[in-house]
């Protein structure tokens, strides 16, 4: 029987049409666009059955609502389809690659995000390969993950992160392998996919609105920066930190707004500035002073990753009746620490 993919399309550059202000997404319009590429009626590709967002965001404006919307999607049709396909835009793709790993729990289809840099209707376009060899990819290769492909590469969704604003390769996987690489053929790395769930259903898991944020640390911040972030309602941080995890632990103040925003039972996850590394807490006295105020490691994990990472198992203590989400920091800081996903190297 012929393979079957879900398209999801929730907006962004792929199906784009230009206008006097610049691109813009317009209803009906990449429907229209894909049912004039004859490729796509080859014996060889898979049917397929597309689904529009009403109304189509760019990608900027994507919302943790917007994942579940997403997430939920997929789960009403796991059944009925080989693979699924999620078109969205490039500027927070890397965020949802990682929030859905987490939200869908037993997964055992290929999810695959993509999108393009220039859109479906101008003549020299990436959206044309991008969506053929994806729509290839999901019908034809069961990897029980999300995924991102772009540029040639298919990487673990929760290990991506967009390195390039312009260029056709505009994501990469800094510290984890590629699942699979094409070029004349599409090769799947599938030493490097994790194993299939025990069968199962797919449960999808709400993110709850936890207060988290991010801190990119820079020389001669005033402690005043982080300690009005560390501010309550705040609940977890990804603390953007120099090296394998430094920061200016000589400055009294900054030390002290971390120490008791930590006592607070805000959980504050280290994580490298630097594109490829992970953080090591021991391996100089500017990071183990952090690891001693209670700062944890978020070893080589993206920022990306360690944001929806947070979201994710604050939903977990919301769910199970603490909808502050701080009495059991002890349990988050665990997990936090602990390869959940394929979302970190330990």
């Amino acid at each position: 029987m012929r393979k079957r993919v879900y398209i999801v399309y929730t907006g962004g550059t792929i199906g784009m049409q230009p206008t006097a202000d610049g691109y813009a997404p317009a209803p009906g319009y990449l429907a229209s666009q894909l049912a004039a590429i004859p490729e796509l009626r080859d014996a060889a590709m898979p049917a397929y059955d597309i689904h529009e967002y009403d109304p189509l965001l760019d990608s900027a404006n994507m919302m943790p609502a917007d994942w579940l919307k997403i997430a939920q999607d997929i789960a009403a049709h796991y059944d009925d389809y080989d693979g699924f396909i999620v078109l969205h835009g490039t500027d927070t793709m890397a965020y949802t690659a990682s929030a859905l790993p987490f939200m869908l729990r037993g997964l055992g289809k290929p999810v695959i995000l993509t999108g393009s840099q220039l859109p479906l209707c101008e003549v020299r376009n990436d959206a044309r390969e991008n969506l053929i060899t994806v729509m290839m990819i999901a019908a034809n290769y069961p990897i029980p993950e999300v995924c991102l492909y772009f540029g040639d590469k298919l990487l673990r969704g929760c290990r991506a992160v967009k390195v390039n604003a312009v260029g056709f390769d505009a994501f990469d996987s800094p510290n984890y392998p590629p699942l699979g690489t094409v070029g004349i053929h599409i090769d799947v790395h599938w030493e490097n996919i994790l194993p299939p769930p025990t069968p199962g259903a797919l449960v999808v898991q709400p993110l709850a609105a936890a207060h988290l944020g991010t801190l990119r640390l820079f020389p001669g911040m005033h402690p005043d920066i982080i300690a009005n972030v560390l501010r309550p309602p705040l609940q977890g941080l990804v603390l953007e930190a120099y090296g394998v995890g430094n920061g200016p632990v000589t400055n009294g103040a900054f030390m002290a707004a971390l120490e008791d925003a930590v006592a607070r039972g805000v959980v504050i996850v280290d994580c490298t500035q630097c594109l490829k590394g992970a953080v090591d807490l021991e391996g100089y006295a500017t990071g183990s002073a952090l690891a001693k105020i209670g700062v944890i490691s978020g070893f080589d994990m993206t920022v990306e990753a360690a944001l929806a990472k947070l979201f994710y198992l604050f939903s977990l203590e919301a769910a199970g009746g603490n909808p502050e989400a701080t009495a059991n920091s002890d349990f988050i800081k665990q997990q936090m620490q602990t390869n959940l996903r394929g979302e970190l190297t330990r």
